[in-house]
């Protein structure tokens, strides 16, 4: 199934899509070079609160749509982060909420709750949950909160090597997983990165999913500028 996510303060996209490609074999050692680009990434400002209006369009594999509509809120809280999603629109979902408490520590595991209105009751997603489908779009609940960089080794897909996304030089990094217990808790095996380091943002990602014998893909094809915050506004998942 596809997803797509646009959003409005700025427009956000995520949309699933099949992208084949040849990847080699790789040792996956840690490399300080590689964690490095990554730290910077890590501490990229990306601002201390948005408010955003968003849509899921969920695509299934015969092209037809559900445009789901959601008002976003993120707010920093000392080196924590909380970010909050109601959903508006449409009945089936209308009034469901979803809470993440993203902690800095990387000994703490970050919390989430889902509100489900047609229950009255609020559901706390346990860490062993973490991999399963959120709001029944492809992405998982571990894909709405941030890595900790301590779970992961980081190497280059071919040191000394630069590759290029539409026109800009990006990195291609492995991110794995240093245990079985992240590989359970995220639902990936290890991941590519490409990352853009004029301005320390991912812009693409090649997942290899657990169990699942497929990969998940993701795209950032559009990028801008908000109150000197790059934002990205065109996300294909």
């Amino acid at each position: 199934m596809e997803v797509i996510m646009k959003r409005s303060f700025t427009t956000f996209v995520f949309v699933f899509a099949a992208i084949a490609c040849t990847l080699p074999q790789n040792t996956f050692a840690d490399d300080p070079k590689a964690r490095a680009i990554m730290e910077k990434v890590d501490a990229r400002d990306d601002g201390d609160n948005q408010v955003s209006d968003m849509e899921m369009i969920l695509i299934d594999k015969k092209g037809k749509e559900r445009i789901r509509k959601i008002h976003a809120f993120s707010k920093d809280k000392g080196e924590d982060t909380l970010k909050l999603m109601f959903f508006l629109h449409p009945a089936d979902v209308k009034d469901t909420a979803f809470l993440t408490y993203d902690y800095d520590d990387p000994d703490k595991d970050d919390d989430q709750w889902l509100y489900l209105p047609a229950l009255r009751k609020t559901k706390r997603i346990a860490t062993s949950d973490k991999s399963s489908s959120f709001m029944g779009s492809d992405l998982n609940y571990s894909d709405m909160t941030s890595l900790d960089l301590e779970d992961y080794d980081y190497s280059f897909y071919e040191k000394g090597k630069e590759s290029e996304v539409r026109g800009e030089k990006v990195y291609v990094i492995w991110s794995v997983p240093r245990s079985k217990k992240v590989i359970d808790e995220t639902g990936y095996e290890k991941s590519l990165v490409f990352v853009r380091p004029d301005i320390d943002m991912v812009v693409r990602g090649i997942r290899w999913v657990k169990d699942g014998g497929y990969l998940k893909y993701i795209d950032v094809k559009n990028l801008e500028k908000i109150d000197g915050i790059w934002v990205a506004t065109e996300t294909y998942v």
